[in-house]
């Protein structure tokens, strides 16, 4: 079989590079035309046809300032799309290129399968009318989306289970030990760590890292260490704070991390399932007129993974102009082993890791796209 399989970003490129994979494992013609990155180089033994490093513009702005090259990449997938006419078009995320993507692929034939829901249930709904009209299957890793797509949308999806779960804990078997973490990054202060995770985005880091900072600078029993994010020079973390800057080993550092203060994204998930006491910060640029927009915009009561996928309050979200120095500590002092709320907190994680459950999403996955492609022969 003929897989094309199309990821915008480096989280999507760890995903889809384990259902690869899975799907070389079910199916030994598997041949695959992706755009994606390293990871699924790696697990196909073949080249991506564009890099997520030239398609990840996230951000209305962003994305008009390079929209040229936005409307290549799209005009090269449709044309190899077309000109491959592949067995099957798997999507991961990325809804604003990959919809476009599934459209065309409809058009002359090729079944879609999503795999990784975009997130339309807290933000522009009006694509799920897309993926009804085009997309075959939805395999979703989120248990409550299920939910969602049914009652309100009367469109089954299935949940194949989270790869977040397997990722993490395979990833903390293989964890160094914290002296070799503390070795390696040069730090040699033994004070437990606290971990910043400013985002990957230099507006993220802008806006999140200096409240980080500050909220670090209270808890001289704490050493800081900054999560470096791919492709971000050391220097802009230096405009904001003095401390360690690790490069791409954000896990670790959590993994090893006594408390972390986490801007919301998929890193909120890898700190629940690790273990860590997390505050979610979210400043954006701060205002409360910015906060109003957003309570209105997203038809969600949280913003967080950890906190949606409970069903409840687990981690607290401090966003926009609540998130200063003085809340995000004050929530951060209660979730430190020996706060207020360390133990409520950590009971949390574990109803998450009940619920998101130890299913294998990527073979999961692989398995219901195999078997629907090879049912019709």
């Amino acid at each position: 079989m003929h897989y094309f399989i199309s990821v915008g970003e480096a989280s999507g490129d760890i995903h889809a590079a384990e259902l690869i994979k899975e799907l070389r494992r079910v199916d030994a013609t598997a041949r695959f035309t992706y755009l994606g990155g390293d990871l699924m180089a790696e697990a196909s033994g073949t080249a991506p046809l564009i890099h997520y490093r030239d398609m990840a513009f996230m951000g209305f702005c962003e994305v008009i300032r390079h929209i040229d090259k936005v409307l290549h990449n799209l005009r090269t997938a449709k044309r190899s799309l077309v000109e491959s006419r592949p067995d099957a078009l798997i999507l991961v995320d990325y809804p604003s290129f990959n919809l476009k993507l599934a459209q065309e692929a409809v058009k002359i034939g090729v079944p879609v399968y999503y795999y990784i829901s975009p997130k339309v249930w807290a933000w522009k709904e009006g694509r799920v009318k897309k993926i009804k009209r085009y997309v075959k299957r939805m395999l979703s890793i989120l248990p409550f989306e299920v939910a969602y797509y049914r009652d309100r949308h009367g469109y089954e999806i299935d949940y194949v289970g989270n790869p977040t779960v397997k990722e993490v804990d395979e990833r903390l078997k293989a964890t160094t030990t914290e002296a070799a973490f503390r070795a390696k990054h040069g730090i040699m202060s033994d004070r437990p760590l606290l971990a910043l995770v400013p985002g990957s985005r230099k507006g993220e880091i802008r806006n999140n890292l200096p409240v980080m900072a500050e909220v670090a600078r209270r808890h001289p029993e704490l050493h800081p260490v900054v999560a470096g994010a791919p492709a971000i020079d050391a220097s802009i973390y230096r405009k904001y704070c003095e401390y360690t800057v690790v490069d791409n080993d954000t896990f670790e550092l959590m993994a090893h991390a006594r408390g972390a203060l986490v801007t919301s994204g998929t890193a909120t998930l890898e700190a629940a399932l690790i273990g860590v006491p997390q505050v979610v910060c979210y400043r954006a640029n701060g205002s409360r007129i910015s906060y109003n927009i957003f309570k209105r915009i997203l038809k969600i009561p949280y913003v967080s993974l950890p906190n949606l996928i409970a069903g409840k309050a687990v981690v607290a979200e401090q966003l926009v102009h609540l998130c200063t120095p003085d809340r995000v500590d004050g929530e951060l002092s209660k979730v430190l082993p020996g706060g207020a709320d360390y133990e409520a907190q950590q009971q949390g994680y574990e109803l998450i890791r009940a619920k998101l459950t130890t299913a294998d999403a990527a073979t999961n996955a692989a398995a219901i796209i195999y078997g629907e492609l090879t049912a019709k022969d």
